[in-house]
């Protein structure tokens, strides 16, 4: 029974993925997210055959049956993370499907991790993480600790309702001080969502684990660009100062510390 569950959350996941990509791409556009789905270059109609999360990228080898031109590797990425979080979503419930609070935690989950990963794949394309997402994403979590902690009885300390707002404080100066030229506003934005769903050690977890991860990869794209840039000339490289979407980090952190237990307090 539990091998069907996990095999039919990964299914769900990656239709879910694929609703995900069609709001990531026409989000802010004037688009209607209910439309029919169209290639980006030619416009043509897109078949229901089309349309298959992952399986039609593979079959049509990551072009338009019509005019052959390249898809976007997000489409099956998106799909593909989805499963693959619904996947994590149904196994951490399973471990214990008993109580009132894995419940909850499982509908939470189920509706503010999809709003995450749209949030992770906007932030990449665009940079710029959009107000509705991210603050029904903090409403969300926060409704989710008041529930935990008024009715669940696994909520903690009343100190993990206080973990958004203490969280969001360093992310608010950071961008005050420096006219957002080293953090972005959604970013703490999103750090209010981190510490209600995971609560003051998991969150701080969660945010060490972003900073690490951002420092790591941002490192790394400076050394490569740059060695890039001095063979190939027109090539940009990536510097110190240029621009890095955060949130896909800080979401990494959430999904380390909710689904692999990673955390900074494991002794104590």
């Amino acid at each position: 029974m539990s091998s069907l569950l996990l095999f039919y959350s990964v299914i769900l996941g990656a239709i879910i993925g694929s609703f995900l990509n069609v709001v990531i791409f026409r989000f802010h556009t004037g688009r209607s997210i209910g439309g029919r789905s169209s290639c980006a270059t030619c416009a043509h109609r897109l078949k229901w055959f089309d349309l298959i999360p992952i399986v039609s990228f593979v079959i049509l080898g990551g072009k338009c049956r019509s005019c052959h031109s390249r898809i976007s590797w997000q489409y099956p990425l998106i799909e593909l993370l989805t499963a693959a979080v619904f996947f994590c979503i149904t196994a951490n419930f399973l471990e214990n499907p008993n109580t009132i609070a894995e419940w909850t935690v499982l509908g939470f989950s189920l509706v503010v991790w999809p709003l995450l990963i749209v949030i992770l794949g906007y932030d990449l394309r665009h940079k710029i993480i959009p107000d509705a997402l991210v603050y029904t994403v903090a409403l969300g979590t926060l409704l989710f600790r008041l529930i935990m902690i008024a009715f669940a009885g696994e909520g903690g300390s009343w100190i993990d309702l206080l973990a958004g707002p203490i969280f969001f404080i360093p992310f608010f100066l950071l961008w005050f001080l420096s006219n957002g030229r080293w953090m972005g506003l959604g970013d703490g934005k999103l750090s209010l969502g981190i510490g209600w769903l995971l609560g003051m050690y998991g969150g701080i977890s969660a945010l060490v684990f972003g900073f690490w991860a951002g420092a790591i990869v941002g490192l790394f794209l400076v050394a490569i660009t740059s060695v890039q840039s001095r063979l190939k000339r027109g090539s940009k490289a990536v510097t110190m100062k240029s621009e890095l979407p955060f949130a896909p980090f800080l979401i990494a952190g959430m999904c380390a510390v909710q689904f692999f237990n990673f955390s900074l307090f494991a002794g104590l």
